[in-house]
C-alpha cells in the first residue's frame, strides 16, 4: 500500500477556544497552497483510492481541494484517527480499516502526523523525526512488515515542480 501523508494547508492562527478552533477555516494562502500542491501531484502521476481526512475543518478543506486537483471521485472519509490528539495505535487500526486499497491519502495535523510519518518508517516502531510543514505530502510504501519514505516535499518544493512542470507543457513559439 502507497500512503501519502498530507498536513493541511495553511490557516492562519490556532485559536484559544479549542471548539472555536476545531472550525479553523484555510486562509487565502492556504487555499493557493491546495492548488498547486494538487497540481504538483498531478505532475508526480499521483493518483489515489481513497482520500481520509481528520474531521476539522481545515483538513477537511484541505483534502477536498487536492483530492479535487487529482481527480479523486470517490467520497471523502472523514476519521477520528486522524485529529490533532489521535494515538499511533489508532492510525494503525485506520490502515487496517483501509488494507484493500492500494493507495490512500491521510490528511491530519501535527505533531501527530509527523509522528505517525515517522513511527511507520522507523525499524520497531520507533519515532523517526520528520516535521511535514503545512502542505507537505510524503509518500511512503508501506509493506506488510516494513515502510520506505519514498520522498517528502514542503509546499514550496511542490510549487517549483508544478510551475517546472507547467512550463515544459508550453508550447514553445519559434522566434523567425
Amino acid at each position: 500500500m502507497v500512503i501519502y501523508f498530507l498536513r493541511h494547508a495553511n490557516a492562519g492562527e490556532r485559536l484559544s477556544n479549542p471548539k472555536k478552533d476545531e472550525q479553523r477555516a484555510l486562509d487565502k494562502i492556504g487555499i493557493e497552497q491546495c492548488g498547486y500542491v494538487g497540481r504538483a501531484l498531478v505532475a508526480l502521476d499521483v493518483q489515489v483510492d481513497g482520500v481520509i481526512s481528520s474531521p476539522l475543518k481545515r483538513a477537511s478543506q484541505t483534502a477536498s481541494l487536492v483530492g479535487n486537483e487529482l481527480s479523486y471521485e470517490g467520497k471523502l472519509q472523514f476519521e477520528e484517527a486522524l485529529r490533532p490528539a489521535a494515538s499511533f495505535p489508532e492510525f494503525r487500526k485506520l490502515l487496517g480499516k483501509y488494507a484493500k486499497c492500494e493507495s490512500l491519502m491521510v490528511v491530519g495535523h501535527n505533531p501527530n502526523l509527523s509522528e505517525f510519518l515517522g513511527r511507520s518508517i522507523s525499524e520497531g516502531g520507533c519515532e523517526a523525526l520528520v516535521d511535514l510543514k503545512k502542505g507537505a505530502v510524503a509518500k511512503v510504501e508501506m509493506g506488510r512488515h516494513s515502510a520506505a519514505l519514498q520522498w517528502c516535499l514542503t509546499p514550496k518544493v511542490l510549487r517549483e515542480l508544478y510551475d517546472a512542470a507547467a512550463a515544459s507543457s508550453r508550447p514553445k513559439t519559434s522566434r523567425k
